[in-house]
C-alpha cells in the first residue's frame, strides 16, 4: 500500500502543485511592495541615520578629542586625530573622519561620546558613486550638523527621559 501511494504522490508531482497552490493564494492578496522614491515608509524615532558634528551655541565645535568614539566602534570606522591648542591648552581635532563603507551604525560612537558631539540622524537618503564619497571627514559633518540642528536638538530632548 505505501508503495502505491509513493508512487500516485510522484506521478502526480503532490508536492509542486502544493506550491502552485499556495503561491496562487498569494498572488491574489494585497501587495506590500513600496514605490520608494515617491511613497516612504515610516520609520523608529530612534532610527540611526548619517552621522554629524555638533557645535554649541557659540559656534564652537563640540568634540573635545577624548577618542572615545574612535575606541568604541566595533567596525573601526571612525578616525581622529587630535592636538592641543596653544591659546586655551584644550585639546581639538585636527581630523575627525568616519569611513561608512565600513560603519555598522550601531549607535556606540554617540552613546560614548560625553559631549554630545557625533550625533546619528533621520537621514538615510545619502549615496555615492564612488567609494571615497562615503568617507565623511570632519568639515562635512559639521556641515550635517550645522543643516540640521534644530531637529537634533528637538529628537535630543525627547529622547532625554530615555537616557
Amino acid at each position: 500500500m505505501d508503495k502505491i501511494l509513493y508512487f500516485f504522490k510522484t506521478f502526480l508531482l503532490v508536492e509542486l502543485v502544493k506550491g502552485l497552490l499556495l503561491t496562487g493564494r498569494h498572488f491574489f492578496q494585497r501587495k506590500i511592495t513600496v514605490q520608494f522614491p515617491e511613497e516612504k515608509t515610516p520609520y523608529s524615532p530612534r532610527f540611526r541615520g548619517l552621522h554629524a558634528q555638533r557645535r554649541y551655541a557659540n559656534g564652537e565645535e563640540r568634540c573635545i578629542a577624548c577618542k572615545l568614539c574612535e575606541a568604541v566602534c566595533p567596525a573601526m570606522a571612525i578616525t581622529i586625530e587630535s592636538e592641543a591648542r596653544p591659546d586655551d591648552k584644550t585639546r581639538r581635532t585636527s581630523r575627525y573622519d568616519i569611513d561608512l563603507t565600513k560603519c555598522i551604525f550601531c549607535g556606540f560612537c554617540e552613546e560614548a561620546c560625553p559631549v554630545d558631539a557625533i550625533v546619528e540622524t533621520h537621514i538615510y537618503e545619502y549615496h555615492g558613486e564612488k567609494r571615497g564619497d562615503l568617507y565623511y571627514t570632519k568639515p562635512m559633518l559639521l556641515a550635517v550638523g550645522d543643516k540640521y540642528e534644530a531637529e537634533i536638538a528637538e529628537r535630543k530632548a525627547a529622547d532625554a527621559k530615555y537616557r
